[in-house]
């Protein structure tokens, strides 16, 4: 590679860098331990992991941008260049570091990965991916080496920071439990809560939703046709006839949630068989289009029929679906942002939600009882439309604020 071929790509990444705003961060941001050697950030298209490197090269890198180095491997330039060149070039002439956005798009890319982290040792590598990768791929053993980050859409305590409507430190699940009441006044005093937490639930899930304001709900279809047309065919070997298939299922599955259909009569519909119907299914789930939801936890190892599936989040369900249930939705932003933050969530006997395996939850609305769960050891209501609870009663909203 020479001089003026690295300067092609080096220019790209200042003016990526010169023109992101540094005004507003996600949550993952002062969480990201940056000094690590190898670190991946994974997530569904929309959620700002491109954002996230950007902001961190514009602070940390402000007086020397020769050491960095920003590159999108879904860009032309590649179809041309071979990333191990510019990687070598940019090595050789003084970086150190190199932030390398949409991995996914490079066959082989893993072992890539692990190439540049042995061959280069004075180089910190920061890299962006689809949440539909497999960590676990045979070819290379990244595991001793990386760290990885898992980033979400946007939770309803970010949406509010975004919205210039306060910035509130998250809340852990054990101070909800324990301290809703307080924590909610507080916040409620300040803020028009429920207003909010409306619009938030409609179109507040992704942060571009600041962009496009009246196109939201048709960029957001957009993101769906990307990501089970390109993502997925770049990480999973599949025909375009099972790409049709798996965006035929998701919006089967999302006029249904959460009842799960006959999955048998789903399969001969779509002219599968249940092995790669299963396939499918789960893929949806890994790239946060699907929720899936069952009474043992599912591995890629042992995929079992869920119990419950869920479109991933609120915003989704107004894109996909013509009639919005509101019970469906109450607990479609519940399990997301529960899950969200890294709790694990399972389809109980009783009630709507077993979290952590011990605290079951019944989502619903002001007038919404006990009577389901009564005499059970630690359950809860999570309650919509009210500002503040009282005892093992929690507004709704209030499980937004986890992360």
């Amino acid at each position: 590679m020479d001089e003026i071929d690295f300067e092609h790509i080096q220019d790209i990444s200042e003016r990526r860098v010169r023109e992101t705003s540094t005004d507003i961060k996600r949550f993952l941001y002062d969480r990201i331990d940056w000094s690590d050697r190898l670190i991946a950030i994974l997530g569904s298209r929309g959620t700002g992991k491109t954002t996230l490197l950007l902001q961190h090269i514009k602070d940390e890198f402000k007086s020397n941008r020769d050491v960095v180095l920003y590159a999108s491997l879904d860009n032309i330039w590649f179809k041309t260049h071979d990333v191990m060149d510019m990687v070598d070039y940019h090595y050789k002439h003084g970086g150190r570091y190199i932030f390398l956005d949409e991995v996914h798009h490079l066959e082989d890319w893993q072992i890539i990965i692990k190439n540049i982290y042995d061959d280069y040792p004075r180089l910190n590598i920061v890299y962006t991916g689809s949440s539909l990768l497999k960590l676990d791929n045979d070819g290379a053993d990244l595991s001793r080496r990386q760290i990885v980050y898992n980033i979400p859409g946007l939770s309803f305590r970010e949406y509010l920071y975004f919205e210039g409507k306060g910035k509130y430190s998250p809340v852990t699940f054990s101070d909800i439990r324990k301290n809703h009441v307080e924590i909610a006044e507080e916040i409620a005093e300040k803020t028009e809560i429920i207003a909010l937490f409306d619009k938030y639930l409609e179109t507040g899930y992704y942060p571009f939703y600041k962009e496009v304001h009246a196109g939201y709900e048709e960029r957001l279809l957009q993101v769906i046709d990307l990501v089970l047309k390109v993502d997925y065919p770049a990480i999973e070997t599949v025909s375009y006839a099972t790409i049709e298939k798996v965006k035929k299922m998701l919006y089967i599955l999302a006029q249904s949630c959460p009842q799960t259909p006959n999955m048998a009569e789903l399969y001969r519909e779509l002219m599968t068989d249940r092995n790669q119907g299963m396939k499918m299914l789960y893929s949806l789930d890994r790239a946060n289009l699907l929720n899936l939801i069952s009474s043992e936890k599912a591995t890629l190892k042992n995929m079992a029929r869920p119990d419950k599936i869920y479109c991933d989040n609120t915003n989704l369900m107004y894109s996909l679906t013509e009639h919005i249930d509101i019970g469906t939705k109450r607990e479609t932003f519940f399990l997301n942002q529960v899950k969200s933050a890294g709790l694990v969530v399972q389809y109980p006997k009783n009630g709507d939600f077993l979290v952590d395996n011990q605290y079951l939850f019944e989502v619903g609305g002001r007038r919404k009882t006990f009577d389901q769960i009564k005499d059970i050891p630690n359950s809860y209501l999570a309650i919509d439309d009210e500002e503040v609870g009282r005892r093992n009663k929690i507004p709704l909203w209030m499980f937004g604020f986890l992360y």
